[in-house]
């Protein structure tokens, strides 16, 4: 029955090669195991070796006939390689895990386990349906086969996963950066824009750019699914684009380093990134932070020193960190008793229904209202008493301990302080009043 599968994926998947095509190469780890050893009270290591495996054919010198198939398997050790004959050979095929990479090849002779792991699970289907293939034999189904050849050392070595340049003299200007990589860092290259190979990495679950020169960031950015950490300080970063707020990041970044750079505001959008754990922000010109950075449920790290923040936004109280530094912002001095009043009695039409909207959580978007109120509604203002309001509403600074958001405060000032001012909104007179008599109690006591 194996049989058969195995010709049928093999059709699929090769159906346009020819005979005239390259050997059929798979690069993994293989283990070869013989199956006397317990035989003989002896046991495998257990551990696999990075190797490339090739079915190819071995021609008889003298010879215009094809010669037998063989498995042959390269490692560093023996470029040459190791040679198994497969045609009427194969005892049995084991493929229950081959979306996870691996299968082991049991032949008759000799009496062998090849087991194969860490492999590229389409190209292990490939793979495993030519051995069936090889097994029956050739005659009615030709397959993709030249002659066997010795591996070369880049073929066999294992996929690199890691690149740190930190000079611009070696920096790849001919050739492309490894697919492989999970991790990539280039520093002090002066790069003036990220490069577009860089996109490419589709594996790349770390990328760190600081100390170049980036003005802005490309928004194919946001196609690299994996990434998890992306490091930018120091650059000239002026602005952070709404495209890589809406993009695949949102479900994958966790760590992002905006530091020593020029940016003065984050868009509202900067909120979509709910798995963001980690957010540096010093050095930087920001005159708010995200009017919803409340949202950030996931997010335990928080500095954003040497800013030109006068306060903190409403949602902040909504965070629960584990260290939270804000250190050397010019934060104004709280007072309660002086607020901004932009109330407007009666509301105006459009003030109730938005409430009301927000409330009762009726869903809306572009293709039922205009855009311009599904903006103003995604914006929307939180009032103390937990209410929304949108253009109508008393705004006043009050004083926050950051010890209720954060486990770990690093002082404010050099004044030992660890309170910050934090903007509050109340959507009616009366939500004002209720705040104040609270306010003036505690003040009293």
């Amino acid at each position: 029955m194996w049989r058969d599968r195995a010709v049928v994926l093999l059709a699929r998947s090769l159906s346009s090669r020819r005979s005239g095509a390259a050997a059929m190469k798979l690069q993994c780890e293989v283990e070869v195991i013989s199956r006397m050893l317990p035989t003989f009270g002896m046991r495998n290591r257990g551990k696999g070796t990075r190797a490339v495996l090739s079915v190819g054919r071995q021609e008889e010198k003298g010879s215009r006939e094809r010669g037998p198939i063989y498995l042959m398997i390269c490692t560093l050790k023996d470029k040459a390689g190791s040679r198994y004959k497969l045609q009427a050979n194969i005892e049995n095929l084991f493929s229950k895990f081959l979306n996870e990479g691996k299968a082991t090849i049991r032949l008759k002779e000799p009496a062998v386990d090849i087991c194969l792991s860490k492999a590229d699970a389409s190209n292990l289907k490939n793979f495993i349906s030519a051995v069936g293939l090889a097994h029956k034999g050739t005659d009615a189904n030709p397959l993709p086969l030249s002659r066997l050849t010795p591996a070369k050392t880049s073929e066999i070595e294992k996929p690199r996963a890691k690149l740190i340049i930190t000079c611009k003299r070696d920096y790849p200007l001919t050739k492309n950066f490894p697919y492989s990589l999970e991790h990539l860092q280039v520093s002090y290259c002066k790069l003036a824009r990220v490069d577009m190979r860089m996109l490419c990495l589709k594996k790349l679950q770390k990328l760190d750019l600081s100390n170049n020169h980036i003005k802005k960031l490309p928004k194919t950015i946001g196609d690299l699914a994996c990434l998890q950490e992306l490091t930018l300080h120091s650059n000239f970063l002026e602005s952070f684009e709404v495209a890589l707020c809406n993009s695949t990041l949102r479900h994958s970044l966790k760590s992002l380093d905006l530091s020593e750079n020029k940016l003065k505001a984050l868009p509202v959008q900067f909120c979509n990134f709910k798995e963001l754990v980690s957010l540096k922000l010093d050095g930087n010109e920001l005159v708010q932070l995200p009017f919803a950075v409340g949202k950030l449920a996931k997010l335990r790290f928080l500095t954003a020193t040497k800013n030109k923040l006068p306060y903190l936004p409403n949602s902040f109280k909504m965070l629960v960190l584990e260290n939270l530094d804000l250190f050397g912002n010019p934060f104004v001095k709280a007072n309660p008793m002086a607020p901004d009043i932009q109330l407007k009695v009666p509301l105006s039409l459009l003030e109730t229904a938005s409430r009301i909207t927000l409330s009762y959580r009726i869903p809306y978007g572009p293709q039922l209202i205009p855009n311009n109120i599904c903006q103003d509604l995604s914006v929307a203002k939180t009032c103390d008493c937990g209410g929304p309001c949108l253009s109508s509403f008393i705004q006043t600074i009050v004083v926050m301990n950051l010890h209720q958001v954060s486990r770990t405060v690093v002082l404010v000032d050099s004044m030992g302080g660890t309170e910050a001012p934090i903007v509050c909104y109340f959507c009616s007179l009366t939500c004002y009043s209720m705040f104040l008599d609270k306010y003036l109690q505690s003040t009293r006591v």
